[in-house]
């Protein structure tokens, strides 16, 4: 049985100006110790819809409509908020994406990375002081027992960043939700804190989702991947195969837009043309019709079809089995 099952999941706004639908029906599992990554542009909805597995959306304006989340064995959506936390920082964590931004400026880093293990371990403040300075040089931080005395303006994005990982695993959880972890953070920088992300889950055994817009990522760390557009997973399979053998002009289209140096010298980025459409307004027939260079005109009146390849391959579009390459 998967550690996380997401099964159908609808996550509506109500708005003065109309109801966003902002995640329309996606499914997908993560299984113990996996690295799974969730792709898309901005506004694509794969960081609400995080937010809805974790119960972390206001209700109102968000308004879950349909679809159920298990993880371990229990059904989240009808779990009471109490019941919910008890869960979140203990059994599954969050990286959130901005580092700057996710820490409390007026209270001490020992203080924010003690507080979830005093709370769900019970904990004596020594203890939890002891296992603080574990996780910091756990991290990569160096002198942790005076970074535990510091606030988070003495520290460099990066360093938060570590932090905010540190707290992550600081309850042993069994899933670790990354949203963009790497954001505002240099390359050099984002690779340490990816391949650090990618060893404590590995070391530790704990699941992680990585939530990015950035396919190196996938390619180098994702076991697995979720394309996701307009709301809807259009494309999943093994992250080697995905990248390999993309089957959704969308996915193409995402691959064909970032530097590669496996392509021949002199082929020209492509950039998608358009922006993706408004989850208040979406047109019937698929969503990406009106920037896909394939489309054809029963992709702008039928719910393109969903077709499995090899090894859970799927791909949701009219023009799938023409555009995959038979090898790669």
């Amino acid at each position: 049985m998967a550690l996380l099952s997401v099964r159908g999941l609808e996550l509506h706004f109500v708005t003065p100006a109309g109801r966003v639908r902002a995640v329309n029906g996606i499914s997908y599992t993560v299984e113990a110790g996996e690295l799974v990554a969730i792709v898309g542009e901005s506004g694509s909805g794969k960081t609400v819809q995080a937010q809805a597995v974790l119960g972390l959306v206001a209700q109102p304006p968000g308004e879950i409509v349909g679809g159920a989340v298990e993880f371990d064995g229990v059904e989240l959506l009808s779990l009471p908020e109490e019941r919910m936390r008890t869960l979140r920082g203990r059994r599954i964590s969050m990286v959130f994406q901005e580092p700057m931004t996710s820490l409390n400026p007026v209270l001490s880093i020992g203080r924010q990375l003690t507080e979830a293990m005093r709370l769900h371990l019970q904990l004596t403040r020594a203890v939890a002081d002891e296992r603080a300075v574990s996780l910091l040089g756990m991290v990569g931080i160096a002198d942790p027992e005076r970074r535990l005395r510091q606030y988070p303006h003495h520290l460099s994005g990066g360093m938060r960043q570590r932090v905010m990982i540190a707290i992550a695993i600081a309850c042993d959880p069994l899933l670790i939700v990354a949203d963009e972890p790497t954001t505002a953070l240099d390359v050099t920088i984002q690779a340490q804190i990816l391949a650090l992300m990618q060893d404590l889950t590995r070391r530790l055994g704990v699941a992680l989702v990585i939530i990015t817009h950035d396919l190196g990522v996938v390619a180098r760390y994702a076991d697995r991947v979720n394309v996701m557009y307009a709301g809807r997973i259009v494309e999943h399979g093994a992250a080697r195969d995905v990248y390999r053998r993309p089957a959704h002009p969308y996915t193409i289209g995402l691959l064909n837009s970032v530097p590669r140096l496996d392509r021949p010298r002199g082929v020209r980025i492509e950039p998608i043309p358009g922006s993706p459409p408004d989850p208040a307004h979406l047109q019937p027939g698929c969503a990406f019709a009106p920037r896909c260079p394939y489309v054809v005109d029963r992709c702008r009146r039928e719910e393109p079809p969903t077709v499995t390849f090899d090894d859970r391959h799927v791909a949701t579009c009219w023009q799938t089995a023409a555009l995959r390459p038979e090898s790669g």
